[in-house]
């Protein structure tokens, strides 16, 4: 096994990656690689020569020059290793509090926690699905983000229909105690989620996807504590409707975004 360091002076973001990886993930003597953005570099780990390498990342015009050829082996079995032990934990925080979230919600009324908790049902799924995506063909993994995305976007719609439906119907005033104290450990729990899937500085289409619904759930946690807030000091569930409904903005908004990520 080789190991092939490029230096690329115009990769300095995800995009530019992302092309690459496209682009080489294809050649099957390519077996893994391992990018540094910041430095420009790449690290490409293949066998035989260079010469089908060096062609296909000239064609993206990105500034590309070979600094060298070593014999190594891919770090590919420990990085795969550390990313299913991270999914299977952020697996376990999500669906526990999609479980708490959901009683909880029903229980005191809260439109808030129950958009929250098919938040995090949606994580839950798209941590499942990218269990199976981890060492999979790039094809496979944009698949995967592909479901995520379309799920999400199903999600959405039914939860604006919910709220409708509490919107045009008398309903009580929710219980602003379990809005607030629900969501401060489920925010606690989304951010050890986040900073776990940092962890593995992956910019895979799977892995980007878990971040993008990690990013938003904290919002939405922020959100629903404030709507928890305003219910107290207004007596009114049209704080708890209106924090509802942007939540599934949220989940439409980062359903797009996975959507637009797998193409």
């Amino acid at each position: 096994m080789n190991k092939s360091t490029f230096k690329i002076s115009k990769m300095d973001c995800p995009s530019e990656e992302q092309m690459i990886r496209m682009k080489l993930e294809s050649h099957t003597q390519v077996k893994h690689l391992d990018f540094d953005i910041p430095n420009r570099k790449l690290e490409v780990y293949h066998l035989d020569g260079t010469k089908e390498i060096q062609t296909s990342i000239a064609s993206l015009q990105l500034g590309d020059s070979l600094e060298g050829t070593i014999e190594a082996e891919p770090p590919v079995m420990e990085e795969q290793s550390k990313q299913k032990r991270m999914l299977w934990w952020v697996l376990g925080i999500n669906f526990g509090f999609f479980v708490i979230e959901m009683t909880t919600g029903w229980i005191s009324s809260s439109m808030g926690l129950v958009a929250d908790s098919l938040d995090m049902l949606a994580d839950s799924i798209v941590y499942s699905l990218s269990l199976f995506a981890v060492g999979a063909a790039m094809s496979r993994k944009k698949n995967i983000a592909k479901i995520s995305g379309y799920f999400q976007m199903g999600l959405a719609l039914l939860g604006f229909s919910e709220v409708l439906r509490r919107f045009f119907s008398d309903t009580g005033t929710p219980l602003f105690q379990w809005m607030i104290i629900v969501s401060i450990f489920a925010l606690a729990g989304n951010l050890i989620s986040l900073w776990l899937i940092n962890k593995t500085k992956s910019q895979e289409a799977h892995m980007q996807a878990s971040a993008i619904f990690t990013s938003n759930d904290i919002i939405v946690n922020g959100g629903v504590i404030v709507a928890g807030v305003l219910v107290y000091f207004l007596n009114s569930k049209w704080p708890d409707l209106i924090i509802g409904g942007i939540v599934f903005m949220f989940v439409m908004r980062g359903a797009l975004r996975i959507l637009k990520l797998s193409k």
